[in-house]
C-alpha cells in the first residue's frame, strides 16, 4: 500500500534508508547493496528526491553521496512514516514553531542519566570487536549537550548490522533510544577539511572520548 501511495517500491526503500539514518551519507552502489535494487532504478530516484529537495548531495574523493536534508520543508511528517517517529500535526493558532518543540524535546532528553559504567564497558568492548575503529565518542544525551543531535559517533570501518545490534542492545539495556552516527575515515576527513556543520558541532560539543587514533578527532 505505501508503495502505490509513493510511487514505487525503491522510492519507498530509498526514504526508509535515509530517514532512519538522518545524520548518515550514502554513496550509490552502497545504496543499491542495503536496499537491494537495480542501480539504475536507484539513481533515478535519487535524482527525484534531489529535485523535490528531500535528499542533499556532497561529493568527496570523486564519489558522490546523499543524505537526508533535515531542513526539508516536511522532515518530520516525513520521518515519521519511515522512521517510524511519532508526528502530531501542529494547529493553525499554536504559535511554536518546529524549533521550539525540538528544542524542548532536547531539554527533555539532557535530564536522562549517563550509560551505567558496566553498559559503556560493554559496548565499546563490543565495538572494537565490529571493526577497524578510528573514533568512538559519547555526546548528546550523555553527556547532556545536545548541540551535535546525536548520542555516539563512530568513525571507522565498521559492520553496519553488527553495530545496529549493538546500539539495539544498548538502548534495551539503558532503556532509553540512541541516536547515532557512523562515517568512515575518509569521509570524516573531508566533513572536517571543508568545516562540515555536524563535524563541528561534534569537536565543540560536550564529549567523552573513547577512541581517538591518531588524534583524527
Amino acid at each position: 500500500m505505501i508503495e502505490q501511495l509513493f510511487g514505487s517500491k525503491t522510492r519507498v526503500k530509498l526514504l526508509q534508508l535515509f530517514y532512519r539514518n538522518p545524520n548518515r551519507s550514502f554513496y550509490v552502489r552502497e545504496i543499491t547493496r542495503k536496499i537491494e535494487e537495480q542501480i539504475n532504478s536507484v539513481r533515478r530516484e535519487l535524482a527525484n528526491l534531489l529535485s523535490v529537495g528531500i535528499i542533499s548531495s556532497d561529493t568527496n574523493n570523486n564519489r558522490l553521496y546523499y543524505e537526508v536534508n533535515q531542513k526539508f520543508e516536511h522532515y518530520d511528517a516525513l520521518r515519521s512514516i519511515f522512521a517510524d517517529k511519532k508526528y502530531t500535526q501542529p494547529k493553525k493558532d499554536d504559535k511554536k514553531s518546529n524549533e521550539d518543540i525540538k528544542s524542548k524535546e532536547a531539554k527533555e532528553q539532557r535530564v536522562l542519566p549517563t550509560p551505567t559504567e558496566e553498559a559503556k564497558d560493554q559496548f565499546i568492548e563490543a565495538l572494537t570487536k565490529s571493526g577497524n575503529i578510528d573514533i568512538a565518542l559519547y555526546t548528546g544525551q550523555f553527556t547532556r549537550d545536545e548541540l551535535s543531535g546525536v548520542d555516539i559517533l563512530v568513525v571507522g570501518d565498521v559492520n553496519g548490522a553488527t553495530l545496529e545490534s549493538l546500539i539495539s542492545d544498548f538502548e534495551q539495556t539503558e532503556k532509553k533510544r540512541i541516536r547515532y552516527c557512523v562515517l568512515s575515515p575518509e569521509e570524516y576527513r573531508y566533513r572536517k577539511q571543508i568545516n562540515d556543520r555536524f563535524v563541528t558541532d561534534i569537536a565543540l560539543s560536550k564529549k567523552i572520548v573513547f577512541i581517538n587514533k591518531d588524534n583524527l578527532l
